[in-house]
């Protein structure tokens, strides 16, 4: 019966939501955005048609996002948009798939207790929980069963993780409330504050991944954007630059550098001289952003990776840790009451 069964790894992000099919690789990469008829309750769109609607609804429709700062923030919108997700990945099927969901580093029990069951009501016959930290590390292709210290910095739409993993368990850890979308949300004020004019958070996203940095480019590059003239009202294209988006993500890069330098802090010695020789390794999105291996590696003076797939990294790692889910099948507890960390 095993056979017909298909398991799924699931990276349930802020921005984006993975799945990982077993024996098959990431299936589905889509936004992690819904839009609802409020008049109706009806879905109307999830993931990437969704996204596009953001911002430009009529009054009737929201297009919203169920997740915040790496949790639920929107229960029933959540397990809806699960359970759509795992019928696209693996089609109507009479067995359950078993499911792995990652979750950031610093979840609390309730967190952790929702995403269980919004995964077990959205079909999930049974679920388990891996932190992103050791996800990422499997992704990334590094061994965590051995006695060496890897650093790994985990760059989300809505959560920074990061962790020191050695013997396969995570030995010191920080998750902050700043990624990916803290900075759009600066690039969104900057350019309010220094261009009176207002762009919508889809505009904020295509600065930072077209132009953005977060250290000084050999050469400048220049991006268009459109908006709304806070003084008239009316339609403005401003011409930005990519020393300004330098200028805008600076607070958020800080603070996240900050974390990094805290967790190095109360590493272990023994630990601390593995990563000074390995390096930092980084994934997520957030890793993609113009010469943030530069900077990380300017201010702690510890050499950076970015992985082969910093974007798939976790729900990679997820999936393949669909592997030692037959290790906890013994245990006899109900799917809606497990607590396990992988």
């Amino acid at each position: 019966m095993a056979a017909f069964r298909t398991d799924l790894g699931i990276d349930l992000g802020t921005a984006t939501t993975l799945v990982y099919v077993k024996n098959r690789g990431i299936v589905l990469n889509e936004p992690s955005v819904v839009a609802i008829d409020q008049n109706t309750n009806k879905f109307l769109a999830v993931g990437e048609e969704a996204r596009r609607m953001l911002g430009r609804t009529p009054g009737n429709i929201i297009a919203i996002r169920p997740m915040k700062d790496g949790v639920i923030s929107n229960y029933h919108i959540t397990e809806r948009m699960l359970k759509y997700f795992i019928t696209k990945a693996v089609g109507r099927t009479f067995f359950k798939p078993r499911v792995i969901v990652c979750v950031p580093s610093g979840v609390t029990e309730v967190e952790k207790r929702a995403v269980l069951e919004a995964s077990n009501h959205a079909g999930a016959r049974k679920t388990f929980l891996i932190e992103e930290p050791i996800a990422a590390a499997i992704g990334a292709g590094i061994d965590i069963t051995e006695p060496n210290g890897n650093m790994i910095v985990d760059i989300g739409g809505g959560t920074t993780d990061v962790a020191v993993i050695s013997l396969g368990g995570i030995v010191i850890s920080q998750s902050l409330k700043i990624a990916g979308d803290e900075f759009d949300e600066y690039i969104t004020r900057y350019i309010r504050k220094k261009h009176n004019m207002m762009i919508g958070e889809r505009s904020a996203e295509e600065l930072k991944i077209s132009i953005g940095t977060v250290y000084p480019r050999e050469k400048e590059v220049y991006m268009d954007v459109r908006g709304r003239n806070l003084l008239t009202g009316l339609p403005r294209t401003v011409k930005i630059s990519s020393s300004e988006l330098l200028e805008a993500m600076e607070e958020p890069m800080d603070n996240i550098i900050q974390v990094i330098h805290s967790v190095l802090e109360k590493t272990p010695p023994e630990l601390a001289a593995d990563i000074g020789d390995r390096g930092i390794f980084l994934t997520g999105g957030g890793a993609l952003i113009h010469g943030i291996d530069k900077l990380i590696r300017e201010r702690t003076g510890i050499k950076v990776n970015i992985v082969e797939d910093p974007v798939g990294a976790v729900a990679i790692g997820t999936g393949r840790a669909l592997d030692w889910v037959n290790l906890l099948e013994s245990d006899s507890v109900d799917s809606d009451a497990i607590r396990t960390n992988i």
